[in-house]
């Protein structure tokens, strides 16, 4: 099924509807708790979801959702809207401004629409399968180039030590904590190399996969293999994202170290 100018409104409102529960809990009284995984979760977490799955079921009633907070709710459209309400919940804990909501359309295992909005920022990412990426309304690409000496780096200390000992001048960034937002990173070329640990999520994915791919990058395991999702297990490996001539260089410098992983 085309993605329809519709699609992308209701991507477009579920983020904002997320951002308008979320904010005025930011920095002020969080709800904080601590789900059944060991993870924290606020009021935020849960009434910015709880929002955007009545817009679903309200615009879209015949798709499925999949949430990070409420899990899924079967649909007959083939679709499934992918949330996570926010993307770096220590982070917006700590009163840190790297966490996002993340919202992506799949469909037959890919995002074909994604929305990301980071709302201590004011950033919002747009992505339409085969319509390019924006920020804030610009166009964005992926760093060029296949060169790796001087890469700005930034991901979990253990893989970005791999990252510095293969690679010469290596510049680690510091870590961003909202996996989407680190991965957006690339697709804005704020950052050449991103890496994701174990582990990780479809709600913490999709939305930046597609991200990175419509500017002109890619995600994928240390073996190069595409990711899928809305699957029976919505859990991830250990990923990599570059632009796609630096990804491919950076995949064969790692390869050798991908078993060990």
């Amino acid at each position: 099924m085309p993605v329809t100018q519709a699609d992308i409104a209701l991507a477009n409102r579920l983020a904002d509807a997320a951002g308008a529960a979320i904010r005025p809990r930011f920095r002020a009284e969080l709800g904080l708790e601590t789900k059944d995984d060991r993870s924290p979760v606020t009021l935020a977490d849960r009434e910015a979801e709880e929002a955007m799955r009545r817009l679903i079921v309200a615009e879209a009633p015949r798709d499925g959702i999949l949430g990070e907070e409420y899990g899924a709710r079967e649909g007959t459209s083939g679709r499934q809207w992918v949330l996570d309400p926010i993307d770096g919940t220590r982070a917006f804990i700590a009163g840190r401004a790297d966490w996002t909501v993340s919202v992506a359309l799949v469909e037959q295992g890919r995002p074909i629409v994604a929305a990301l909005y980071a709302p201590a920022s004011e950033e919002f990412f747009l992505a339409v399968v085969d319509g390019g990426a924006t920020r804030n309304g610009g166009a964005i690409r992926a760093s060029d180039g296949e060169g790796l000496a001087g890469a700005r780096v930034s991901g979990p200390k253990r893989l970005v030590d791999l990252a510095e000992a293969a690679v010469p001048d290596a510049v680690v960034v510091p870590r961003v904590h909202s996996l989407a937002l680190r991965l957006a990173r690339v697709a804005d070329a704020t950052l050449d190399l991103a890496f994701a640990g174990g582990a990780s999520h479809d709600w913490d994915l999709a939305a930046a996969d597609l991200l990175v791919h419509e500017a002109g990058g890619l995600l994928t395991t240390f073996e190069g293999g595409e990711l899928s999702y809305n699957g029976a297990v919505p859990t991830h490996g250990t990923l990599v994202a570059a632009g796609r001539a630096r990804h491919r260089a950076l995949i064969r410098v790692l390869q050798p170290t991908a078993m060990r992983l």
